[in-house]
């Protein structure tokens, strides 16, 4: 199937944003998204971009936030980002900080987990998807990007329903956090907080996404050709992860 950019998310909503001319959506986690991001690989895919909200780890970034990827940090490995696609985001995201990102298997939910990341790796912000992407990009020398919108700054701690608080799809499972709630009902502060922070980073997200435009703003991108191309075929690949 011919396609042109492949949008990495995690979430459903971010995969919904996330959509538009010349894109084809993965959205998917943990371990099944390196499966997921294979399959959707094809011969006329011109770039990869990681996509999405993520957790700030630098003291001055807060909900709504925008960085842009330099390189991507993992363990002792740092895949950088295709340096035209990556001007072109920072050009078409105003304020957008320029740094590089780090991939972590697990959430930070904690100022201290945080912290501890940013000392130990000078990165901007985390995230679960981008060095998934990222090694799935160099593996089959494909020009990669990332662009993340910051939805829990650096001092702020997630409560436990937010930890389980997703699907096998990526939506929100209400009963979870509901649950979550009544077993730890001091949390509900915190957990209000969180939800006003997603609030913000989602608006900007939905921003973002329309100053981006077709393509997301890659230099590779041939919207013309995509439009022809991509003409009544699917756009999203929503693939759970394993449990």
């Amino acid at each position: 199937m011919p396609r042109q950019i492949i949008a990495v998310t995690s979430l459903a909503r971010e995969a919904l944003i996330a959509r538009g001319s010349g894109v084809f959506v993965v959205c998917s986690q943990g371990s099944r998204l390196a499966a997921a991001l294979n399959e959707a690989i094809g011969p006329r895919v011109f770039g990869i971009i990681s996509f999405g909200m993520s957790g700030g780890l630098h003291p001055e970034l807060a909900a709504g936030d925008w960085v842009v990827a330099s390189a991507v940090r993992y363990g002792d490995r740092v895949f950088k980002t295709d340096s035209k696609w990556t001007q072109e985001l920072a050009k078409r995201l105003p304020g957008a900080l320029l740094a590089d990102v780090v991939g972590s298997d697990v959430l930070m939910p904690t100022p201290v987990d945080k912290a501890h990341l940013y000392r130990a790796m000078g990165a901007a912000a985390v995230d679960m998807e981008s060095h998934i992407a990222a090694e799935i990009a160099a593996m089959h020398r494909i020009p990669f990007a990332s662009c993340r919108v910051v939805i829990d700054s650096a001092q702020r701690t997630l409560p436990p329903g937010t930890i389980h608080a997703l699907d096998s799809n990526g939506a929100v499972d209400v009963l979870a956090v509901m649950r979550s709630v009544i077993q730890a009902p001091a949390q509900f502060p915190d957990l209000m907080r969180v939800a006003f922070d997603a609030y913000l980073a989602e608006r900007a997200l939905r921003k973002g996404r329309k100053r981006l435009g077709a393509g997301f703003g890659s230099p590779f991108f041939n919207e013309r050709v995509a439009e022809l191309e991509f003409a009544g075929k699917p756009d999203v690949l929503v693939q759970a992860p394993s449990r």
